[in-house]
């Protein structure tokens, strides 16, 4: 099965300030078993398959993001259900304490906070046919995860560190303002509304439940992201074509690959396949 989200939209790479930054590495190191690609300086990479997941920029002087900012809600790592329960398996035998875990519906999810507070999401998605539906939209839930069941599937596959076809599935954001965001998660962006929660929209492109995701939570009314802070400072977004990449400059009004959204939370907008 294909892990893939769809086309015509894909999130990347999520780049991040930390202050301890050989420390936050080993956890994702720990967490998911990524490798490091590449290390410039103060800054590093870490992925699966050569791919960059996760580029974390460390600088012990950065002020810590509160948690009521605007910034990350979760990075969300994807991927197939039988690579999930190996990795069960595996954080159960480290012993690595868990945050919570869900059953969306759509989805079967597990949350975690690294050690500077940004948090993580490991899922891996139910089958398209299965998703609930309820008015043109996607019926997401928050139901208790059966566990036991995921540790019972496949229970000869092992974990052999992070699958090379695992992605960052979807970024959630935590924001001022969700009415206000939607013009520009929806319009500029050009996905649509696949769910609302109270406080909370999801954004998907092809079908797919949401690669983005907004919520004002813990974060109503923040203003824009803190210079020289912890946490996040953009991300990726994997376009199929240079046409969507210019129309989506041409909405923002801006020349190139680079926008920013309402929060200052940096896109860097990527064809698939360019260099």
């Amino acid at each position: 099965m294909s892990i893939s989200p769809t086309a015509p939209m894909q999130t990347g790479m999520v780049t991040l300030n930390v202050r301890q930054l050989d420390a936050v590495a080993d956890y994702y190191k720990q967490l998911l078993d990524l490798e490091t690609l590449g290390r410039d300086g103060n800054s590093l990479r870490l992925g699966a398959g050569g791919e960059a997941l996760l580029e974390l920029r460390g600088n012990p002087d950065f002020a810590q993001r509160s948690q009521r900012a605007a910034g990350l809600f979760h990075t969300a790592f994807l991927m197939d259900r039988v690579d999930l329960a190996a990795w069960v398996r595996k954080i159960a035998r480290e012993r690595i304490p868990v945050g919570g875990a869900s059953d969306h519906a759509v989805s079967e999810a597990f949350y975690f906070n690294d050690l500077e507070g940004n948090g993580i999401e490991i899922y891996a998605d139910r089958p398209r046919a299965d998703w609930p539906h309820d008015g043109g939209m996607i019926a997401m839930t928050t139901d208790p995860l059966d566990v036991d069941a995921l540790l019972d599937l496949d229970p000869t596959r092992v974990w052999n560190g992070a699958p090379a076809n695992m992605i960052v599935g979807h970024v959630h954001l935590q924001l001022g303002d969700v009415a206000k965001a939607e013009p520009f998660y929806a319009g500029v962006l050009g996905t649509d509304v696949t769910c609302r929660y109270p406080g909370a929209v999801f954004y998907g492109a092809g079908g797919y439940h949401h690669q983005l995701a907004t919520n004002m939570w813990s974060s109503r009314g923040s203003g824009p992201l803190a210079p020289d802070t912890t946490g996040l400072v953009g991300f990726d977004l994997i376009l199929d074509s240079a046409a969507q990449r210019d129309a989506i400059a041409e909405r923002a009004g801006v020349t190139g690959h680079e926008l920013t959204e309402p929060w200052g939370i940096a896109l860097n907008l990527v064809v698939r396949g360019e260099k």
